[in-house]
């Protein structure tokens, strides 16, 4: 594995990509110190420092920037948001459908309204985070001067913001290595890790948690990191056979292959798609201001971190967005028809729709279990912290975001090596999936 790493730096090409995804996440972190004027910094930090649900869920995937009011406050969630729009109209919109069926073009078309949609949705949040600053949260005044003037300067600043890290993502995907907007989330979250194991070390030494407690903690974090890893690689291997062919001298065909279904062929994307949706309502809710007493406030109550109805919606919203993503990316008659125009067949199944409805069942079956499996892990701290009385600083969604990033990351890097003849990070050269 270590001869992989010094390997990635032999080849120019990946050597680069790699020096400018860090350089631009690198970047990224820079922005996240530039503070938003206007506000009292004092009196905001003191408001997080009692805010742990919706709020903690808020500054994650916005790397650590809503808490300290940044130009980046608003993080990468509204350019999710917009995606998730545009691919569920994508299913019911017939203008849409054809143009992400027209290949390329149709694609940087679709692209482009969901950089559109991404403005608007900043441009909106941006304003709700002004008037709710404005409106003295927690009793406290957090603007110096509230006003129009500050409403359309952090409208002006935030939505900017949110543009330039949209743009840092695509361009980390296009000129660098992994998928930009993950990487940007990955950063994120990495980065408040040292600060949870203060937080730890801290409460071992106030006895808030004993030795023992902290060690099964441990524990618990490396099995749920190496289960994270094994569903991720996990597999399932459809035999597929392809018959003789006879071509002028030329014999072709004959051979035997297999399709490897994954396990989560949606990766970590479900898990952020739907807390991107579970976190609108209240969000919404939130920056209204409702009175602590009212109808409004016991509805965004249901929303909030802690309450059953939340947790609810979480594991049916991952479900979904789990079968929706792979129904996206995999189609079973797109595969079936391939498979029969190149003559391939799967032993014991007829071609064509026969095929089809066979994969598709298989589909069914595993994405199940990949669905669920992300569900537990989500709400898996909420239980720790229930039956430890301790907060779990490295489970739940981030722990998901981080190891499925990583891995997809490194099944990158290993593709460059491995087309260039080196060896990958494991000894039988590529990051196989599990069967």
């Amino acid at each position: 594995m270590f001869d992989g790493f010094r390997n990635t730096f032999k080849i120019p090409d990946l050597r680069n990509r790699i020096l400018f995804t860090l350089s631009l996440l690198f970047v990224y972190r820079i922005g996240g110190h530039i503070p938003l004027p206007g506000i009292d910094y004092e009196s905001l930090a003191e408001f997080f420092a009692g805010q742990q649900g919706l709020f903690g869920l808020l500054d994650m995937f916005a790397g650590g920037n809503l808490r300290k009011a940044t130009i980046f406050a608003l993080g990468i969630m509204p350019y999710i948001s917009s995606s998730i729009i545009f691919q569920l109209l994508t299913a019911v919109i017939p203008y849409l459908e054809k143009l992400s069926k027209e290949g390329e073009s149709g694609r940087k078309k679709i692209t482009q309204y969901t950089r559109y949609g991404t403005l608007i949705l900043a441009a909106v949040q941006s304003m709700g985070i002004a008037v709710w600053l404005e409106s003295s949260p927690g009793g406290m005044q957090l603007v110096a001067t509230p006003g129009w003037g500050f409403r359309l300067l952090t409208m002006i600043t935030l939505t900017s913001g949110t543009a330039f890290i949209m743009w840092l993502g695509e361009k980390i995907t296009e000129r660098g290595i992994g998928n930009g907007i993950s990487l940007i989330i990955f950063v994120g979250i990495v980065a408040s890790f040292p600060g949870g194991v203060i937080k730890t070390v801290a409460q071992v030494i106030s006895k808030a948690m004993s030795v023992p407690v902290l060690i099964l903690i441990g524990v618990i974090m490396v099995l749920v990191v190496a289960a994270v890893v094994i569903m991720q690689q996990g597999q399932r291997r459809v035999r597929v056979q392809y018959a003789k062919r006879v071509v002028g001298r030329r014999v072709y065909g004959g051979q035997g292959t297999h399709i490897p279904l994954r396990v989560n062929t949606a990766g970590v994307i479900p898990v952020i798609f739907a807390s991107s949706v579970i976190m609108f309502p209240q969000t919404i809710l939130t920056f209204m201001n409702p009175d602590p007493a009212g109808l409004m406030a016991r509805i965004a109550g249901m929303f909030t971190p802690g309450h059953w109805l939340y947790y609810l919606f979480d594991v049916v919203l991952i479900i979904f967005f789990t079968y929706f993503y792979t129904a996206i990316v995999l189609n079973p008659q797109d595969m079936a028809d391939n498979m029969k125009k190149y003559g391939g067949f799967i032993p014991g199944i007829r071609p064509g729709k026969n095929t089809a409805e066979y994969i598709d069942r298989i589909l069914t079956r595993i994405t199940l279990a990949g669905a669920v499996f992300l569900a537990m892990i989500d709400i898996m701290p909420t239980f720790l912290y229930r039956l430890f009385n301790v907060p779990f600083w490295f489970g739940g969604t981030g722990l998901l975001i981080v190891v499925g990033v990583a891995l997809d990351t490194m099944r990158q890097v290993e593709s460059h090596l491995l087309m260039r003849h080196y060896d990958g990070f494991v000894r039988k050269g590529r990051l196989r999936g599990r069967v």
